[in-house]
């Protein structure tokens, strides 16, 4: 049977979390808002919206989310020539690919953004699929984004792994039913991703792949 290897991108695979800290820092400065970085930080890994909720409360003027999110995205996109992956993150997805699991990415980003990911990654031949923020109604800490994925792939939750950086991917895997790794790439405490449901933590993909054998990978058999 076909097993599935769930990715996130940011803060995962690819080291972008600060510069999202910074984007998302300097578009609430311009909006009036005075934000703490380490407030940015905890609420990556949710949708643009619901970050925005996470942040300035579901009470604020909502007209604003679409100038705080265009800010975002101009003031992010400037880091894109300069996007690097994390240390093997390529290798990690290739050696999977060739034990047979199917390699799906489960992000929010799309268009210039995915495509400066991708780039930066340089590891297409090994993905199976991608899936975004595009295709569910609801996003991570829901499971919508995994379920999705999975049905590109036609694996059951007993047959994939998901792994990601922030509390909310990890929460969105125990919703699913799925396994999880998480990585401390992204910046976030291991207690933190432990409370929130993973089943390991690994520093970054370099540590993944050097103990895929006592990893989550050698559960679904």
């Amino acid at each position: 049977m076909d097993r599935a290897a769930l990715f996130d991108i940011d803060g995962t695979l690819v080291d972008t979390n600060h510069l999202h800290v910074v984007a998302w820092w300097e578009a609430f400065r311009q909006g009036g808002h005075q934000v703490p970085t380490h407030a940015v930080h905890r609420a990556l890994g949710l949708p643009g919206e619901q970050l925005i909720d996470q942040l300035l409360g579901p009470s604020r003027d909502r007209s604003e989310d679409a100038r705080l999110s265009a800010a975002h995205d101009t003031l992010y996109g400037t880091f894109f020539p300069r996007l690097q992956a994390f240390d093997r993150a390529g290798e990690l997805l290739r050696t999977l690919a060739d034990d047979g699991w199917k390699i799906v990415l489960v992000t929010s980003a799309k268009d210039r953004e995915l495509t400066a990911l991708l780039r930066a990654l340089d590891a297409d031949d090994a993905l199976t699929d991608t899936a975004t923020a595009d295709d569910v109604e609801e996003g991570k800490p829901a499971p919508d984004p995994l379920r999705h994925a999975l049905s590109l792939v036609g694996v059951p939750e007993d047959r994939a792994v998901f792994v990601g950086d922030s509390v909310w991917d990890m929460k969105a895997a125990h919703r699913a039913h799925m396994a999880s790794a998480g990585l401390l790439s992204g910046g976030i405490p291991r207690a933190d991703l432990t409370e929130a449901g993973a089943a390991a933590v690994f520093d970054d993909p370099a540590d993944l792949l050097a103990h895929l054998h006592t990893s989550p990978f050698t559960r679904p058999a």
